[in-house]
């Protein structure tokens, strides 16, 4: 139907949240022929699509090809020039559509999916009440209710940082200007891919960040990347933490508690990100709002009866990344679906076609740095702390397909190995590119693939993939 107002309040499923988790839940149930509403407060498409994993890649895309052009023989006069800005941020609105969700209201039309624009909150089992425009919608679910409401920026306790105008990841990623100057607090994910692109846009970056970069990566990788971003000209504090923050007319000041002061022209607070559920009516149903909404390996939220109330994505707090969260729904609507055909018992003990095992051991994760970060599985700490009795194998990317690839690749690699069942656990890659080897990881970590049968997996020559065959072979095979 289209977005407006429908007669019939009760539904088979209601999806809150309608960002691309939502949206993969919904499309499921609603394909399967239950009647589905999707609920939205703000854009459909969500984070990703308007503020996230899509204009962040626009902006990061444009200086890393520019960057590799200049690495190749007779690359470096082609790619001469200064970038062009302005078009950079033009096709970074391009892949925004300009902030408008038009299109994704009329994918969502057009695959059955019933769509009401508010905001959602749960009313008590299986109801879920919506603010709109024209007041409060009442609705009711037979099956389930599904939420998808993401996350939302975690700031920390900074004397002065409440009062101080700043940007969050979703005014860098929109920016229709590149600051002269930046300072970056926070060297995860987002603070990494920030720096990194807005330094690839000519702006002066300076990034805080007390514990280092990539704090949940191996640490070699945090490390090459802390070293190729002073080479770019990032100014790096690693060793200190931010105490207070203020603006003048000269920029904004941010204090450290090594007594030192750094400063530019905007200030980027990327400190990680806390679940979207402090308005969702949870005290309605028992939980505590605020809260992660912690889910069994069927998505059903922990603390209730009845196998009603799901939780996908950032919410739940498992995996929070997009395309583990589209996993989650896809599992999730398929879980639903059996249900509301008899087709599944009350547990899940052997579901093994609907369950998100996977959160557990093979979740893949890519920073789009130069040089980008790959991993997928436990690094080496984790997997030791797991129990595990393994062997670590680390290698330079040194193969031929390398070195075609890019004059003077530089990368690394490191292969975690399960001794017991002599399987991979976890893979990390670090080097320009490395992005596309991380599939072929992650079957090998998802799948279990004993190594002596990796080893007639066999690598094409000349590409980065050899990697894989001096890994096996660095093994003893």
């Amino acid at each position: 139907m289209s977005e407006q107002d429908t007669p019939d309040p009760s539904y088979d499923v209601i999806v809150i949240g309608g960002g691309p988790v939502g949206e993969n839940a919904a499309e499921r149930t609603a394909s399967a022929g239950l009647r589905t509403v999707l609920v939205e407060a703000e854009r459909y498409g969500g984070e990703c699509s308007f503020w996230a994993c899509m204009p962040s890649k626009a902006l990061l895309r444009p200086p890393e090809a520019v960057d590799a052009a200049r690495h190749v023989p007779g690359g470096g006069t082609a790619a001469a020039g200064d970038l062009d800005v302005p078009a950079v941020l033009r096709s970074r609105d391009e892949f925004t559509a300009h902030w408008d969700d038009a299109g994704q209201v009329e994918w969502a039309v057009g695959v059955g999916i019933e769509i009401l624009r508010g905001h959602g909150r749960l009313a008590g089992e299986r109801a879920v009440e919506v603010t709109t425009g024209d007041g409060v919608r009442q609705l009711t679910a037979r099956h389930a209710v599904v939420v998808a409401t993401g996350s939302v920026p975690a700031e920390p306790p900074i004397e002065g940082l409440a009062d101080t105008k700043h940007w969050g990841s979703r005014e860098a990623t929109s920016a229709h200007e590149v600051p002269p100057s930046l300072v970056v607090l926070g060297g995860g994910v987002v603070g990494s891919e920030m720096a990194q692109a807005f330094t690839g846009l000519g702006s002066r970056v300076t990034l805080v960040a007390d514990s280092g970069l990539l704090g949940r990566a191996e640490p070699f990788a945090g490390e090459m990347l802390a070293d190729s971003l002073r080479a770019q000209g990032v100014t790096l504090h690693t060793g200190a933490r931010a105490r207070g923050v203020d603006r003048d007319d000269q920029g904004v000041h941010l204090q450290l508690d090594d007594g030192s002061t750094v400063s530019g022209d905007e200030l980027l607070v990327a400190t990680g990100r806390r679940p979207a559920t402090s308005d969702l009516g949870l005290e309605t149903v028992g939980l505590e709002p605020g809260q992660t909404l912690t889910v069994d390996d069927s998505g059903v939220v922990e603390g209730l009866d009845g196998n009603w109330l799901h939780a996908v994505g950032d919410v739940n707090g498992r995996a929070p990344l997009t395309h583990q969260g589209k996993h989650q729904a896809r599992i999730v609507g398929s879980v639903v679906v059996a249900r509301a055909r008899g087709e599944l018992p009350d547990t899940i003990a052997a579901w093994t076609a609907y369950s998100l095992a996977a959160d557990h051991v093979a979740v893949p994760q890519v920073v789009f740095t130069t040089p980008q970060v790959a991993s997928v599985g436990r690094t080496a700490a984790e997997a030791g702390e797991a129990g595990l009795r393994t062997r670590v194998v680390d290698l330079d990317i040194d193969v031929a397909g390398a070195y075609l690839h890019r004059e003077s690749y530089s990368g690394k690699a490191r292969f975690v190995v399960d001794e017991d069942r002599r399987v991979l656990v976890g893979v990390t890659f670090v080097g320009p590119d490395v992005a596309e080897l991380l599939h072929s990881a992650t079957v090998a970590v998802a799948g279990e693939v004993p190594l002596e049968r990796l080893w007639h997996a066999v690598p094409s020559y000349p590409t980065i993939s050899e990697v894989w065959l001096r890994f096996l072979e660095e093994y003893g095979l």
